[in-house]
């Protein structure tokens, strides 16, 4: 069953009410106690203790995330991604740091190119939330750390290779650029001739709805390339009037807004929330994009989903929803030159 819970007016949360609309403060000034997650939600300590712990990927959520859980539930769709617990220390066989055997395709500090056509530049390293489940929650982001000082290789990497027309942000998270350095890596890109898309990946503005400031969505919109953003999302809840309110500039804008999910046991694995997650993310303006299978990085085998109930649900979605709003259930394979689509694969 769907776990949506009521979802109030900006004005009326609590949690809402005192943030300011900065998203630099917000974005820094997340909750990285347990004991103050617990407060702000009232848990029981004592329950939250019993299946928590510390780790080295640390707690880490803004308070707009925060306001969208349920109160006094341990299960909360949305606590359960971010929340550490002691199941992390348990790593199966055919799990790793590096699942996606990154480092092999790291043709340049900061840039990995490992599809034809399109390279992958993690233009910022930090993130305003830390998801359990991230695949890149062990890479090297300080070897791959990029500035305007020393983002040139990667640039002149791209200029080189005319086969690249597409290049997609990521991190990290990109959006953690503040306004003027995005708009200064933008102006780089789009002096490359070749190049005649962007894409930027991004739970920002989900997470933190602050972020598509004016100024961004200007900038986005007068991009001499397409520009996509793909957001992350992964369960309804997420998707409150605070956010909806704050994407209304690019959904009337040339800017193509779609949304990748992870699959999560516990979180999203049964067909009424993936259904009602479409319907949302449709309704604010975004299309389904991706259901991406967990990759197997230490620290997230809890939320593992199997191959044949992954396909089970993907056949409910094709069964119920019109197919514009079902997303492509795939999986990454290092190797493989494009994501393996589960539903072909038997």
């Amino acid at each position: 069953m769907s776990q949506e819970v009521k979802q109030l007016a900006p004005e009326q949360n609590p949690l809402l009410a005192s943030i300011t609309w900065d998203w630099q403060k917000v974005a820094s000034d997340t909750v990285n106690n347990l004991d103050v997650l617990a407060s702000l939600l009232d848990l029981d300590s004592k329950a939250l203790a019993s299946i928590t712990s510390n780790t080295d990927f640390a707690l880490r959520v803004p308070l707009p995330f925060v306001a969208r859980m349920q109160p006094g539930n341990l299960n909360d769709p949305l606590l359960l991604q971010v929340l550490p617990q002691k199941r992390e220390y348990s790593n199966p066989a055919g799990f790793s740091d590096d699942p996606l055997q990154e480092h092999q395709y790291n043709v340049r500090p900061g840039l990995v190119h490992k599809y034809a056509g399109r390279v992958l530049l993690t233009a910022a390293v930090s993130c305003p939330i830390n998801c359990r489940y991230c695949f890149r929650r062990h890479f090297p982001y300080e070897s791959n750390r990029l500035t305007p000082k020393s983002w040139a290789p990667a640039l002149q990497y791209i200029a080189q290779d005319e086969s690249i027309k597409e290049v997609i942000l990521s991190g990290g998270e990109p959006l953690f650029l503040n306004d003027r350095m995005l708009s200064q890596l933008l102006n780089e890109i789009e002096m490359i001739d070749h190049v005649q898309m962007i894409r930027i990946h991004t739970r920002f503005p989900v997470v933190v709805p602050q972020r598509l400031n004016k100024a961004l969505c200007n900038r986005l919109v007068s991009s001499r390339c397409k520009i996509a953003m793909v957001l992350h999302c992964n369960h309804p809840n997420e998707i409150d009037a605070h956010m909806k309110q704050c994407l209304q500039t690019l959904v009337s804008s040339p800017v193509t807004l779609l949304n990748q999910s992870v699959l999560l046991k516990g979180v999203n694995d049964n067909a009424a929330t993936l259904v009602q997650l479409s319907q949302k993310l449709y309704d604010a303006g975004v299309l389904p994009y991706y259901l991406h299978a967990t990759d197997p990085v230490n620290g997230a085998a809890h939320f593992q989903v199997s191959d044949t109930q992954a396909r089970s649900l993907s056949e409910t979605l094709t069964n119920t929803l019109p197919g514009y709003l079902v997303p492509a259930l795939v999986r990454e394979v290092s190797g493989k030159a494009a994501k393996t689509r589960l539903a072909f694969e038997r």
